[in-house]
């Protein structure tokens, strides 16, 4: 029997991606940072900040700063991630680009000029530190014997590793001489007030863009022991000073870290109860599972496969029609491919839209998409894609196996040929995974 929601739901795919539009736009900053900005300082007010959300954040921060009050400093976003500037906005924030997810030389550049912003603050200056996903890469400024050519191999590594986002960036905060706190306790004796975008599970600050204001838990030890168990090389000097603790982080307790404020604008849990109530309002039941859902792409889009056939097929757990939402940071470990075998290109959304489609097997009445809330899926000009009923019957129509476009890990390339994939170009914001699947 057809409900009345049924009928209304006229284009599922549709439907979806105005559920995955409400996400990102709950996440502009400019619609949260008001309330957490302090007064202007007696002094100067410095603007730190890196990620792929640092250009509307440095905007939403111009807008909403006194006109009369001064304010400076330089943020660093990844390339094509600057929005258009309002008309009648004055910049006051510089804000340039680098690369992401591998570091480049204008990152590298970037961080030694805001490093630099640091020297001769007083206790009557303000930092105001704009903070999102991405910034690790953004953010390059190798510790001491350790090349950006080195830098990026041991980044691309990490990131083939299937390593969860905590790891990478515990490696990361000891490798480098501005992440892990560092950028914080060079700007004391002035105020901190860190401003940040969460993207990753839990909205712990000091993993969001390896932390660089504030204080790591984490040890040298513990960077020594994530490369062993990725078995990720590093120079021997670089091993020897993580053993000797010579790459150590400052820690709390720090008195540099004294009076630092840290404010959350913008988190995926928010994000995904924005989608909610845009599936609420349509009429459907809305279940959010989780924002921080983590393991390997394909095999989280297992569970949630099993999830939608018992909701489709025995009404079971939920009734339908729902949506259900989930978020999260999931990996995808590079498989080893024979040689002669195309490389495939895709990322996480993707790799878990093709795990979903295959574990489905054309399941009716189950539709999903899923895409990162940054607009990039990995390093390709898509966002995610989409899974509907009839997705395996048209690529067998293709002469395409999934299985095969799975190993070698090539979802660009097979929802591209489906005409499947979601293209909406940089949000300028970053909560990270957005997945939601509609049972009808």
């Amino acid at each position: 029997m057809t409900s009345t929601t049924d009928q209304h739901i006229t284009d599922p795919q549709a439907f979806l991606l105005d559920l995955y539009r409400a996400a990102v736009q709950d996440a502009q900053p400019q619609y949260s940072m008001a309330k957490c900005l302090p007064a202007p300082p007696k002094g100067r007010t410095v603007v730190l900040g890196a990620g792929k959300a640092g250009g509307s954040m440095a905007q939403a921060l111009e807008a909403l700063w006194p006109a009369d009050a001064p304010l400076s400093g330089l943020v660093v976003t990844r390339y094509g991630h600057i929005p258009p500037r309002p008309e009648g906005l004055a910049q006051r924030i510089e804000v340039v680009e680098a690369a992401h997810p591998v570091p480049d030389a204008a990152g590298l550049a970037a961080a030694e000029r805001i490093l630099a912003l640091t020297e001769g603050l007083t206790e009557d200056d303000l930092v105001l530190c704009l903070i999102s996903g991405g910034g690790s890469a953004l953010l390059t400024l190798p510790a001491e014997g350790i090349s950006l050519e080195e830098k990026q191999r041991i980044n691309r590594a990490l990131l083939e590793s299937g390593a969860a986002i905590g790891e990478m960036n515990c490696v990361r905060k000891h490798l480098s001489r501005i992440k892990g706190g560092r950028l914080g306790a060079a700007c004391a004796p002035a105020r901190v007030v860190t401003l940040t975008i969460s993207d990753v599970p839990g909205d712990d600050p000091s993993v969001i863009a390896s932390g660089p204001t504030v204080p790591d838990a984490s040890s040298c030890a513990d960077a020594l022991a994530i490369l062993a168990r990725y078995r990720i090389e590093v120079p021997e000097s670089v091993r020897s000073a993580l053993q000797a603790g010579a790459l150590e982080t400052p820690k709390p307790g720090d008195a540099r870290f004294a009076g630092h404020e840290v404010h959350m604008i913008a988190t995926p849990l928010q994000s995904l109860h924005a989608a909610a109530r845009v599936a609420e309002a349509a009429g459907l039941r809305a279940h959010v599972l989780s924002d921080e859902i983590e393991g390997e792409s394909r095999e989280v889009a297992k569970v949630h496969a099993a999830l939608a056939r018992a909701v489709a097929r025995h009404g079971q757990l939920f009734a339908r029609p729902c949506v259900i939402l989930s978020g999260g940071e999931t990996t995808v470990t590079i498989r080893q491919r024979p040689a002669g075998t195309p490389k495939g290109r895709g990322g996480r959304a993707g790799e878990f839209c093709m795990g979903l489609a295959q574990a489905l097997q054309g399941q009716e009445r189950v539709w999903a998409l899923a895409a990162d809330t940054d607009g990039i899926d990995g390093v390709e000009d898509n966002a995610g894609a989409r899974v509907s009923p009839d997705t395996l019957l048209r690529a067998q129509e293709q002469g395409m196996r999934i299985a095969e476009y799975l190993d070698r890990n090539d979802a660009y390339g097979f929802f591209d040929a489906l005409g499947d994939l979601v293209v909406t170009g940089p949000t300028h914001t970053n909560v990270n995974d957005f997945r939601a699947i509609l049972v009808l």
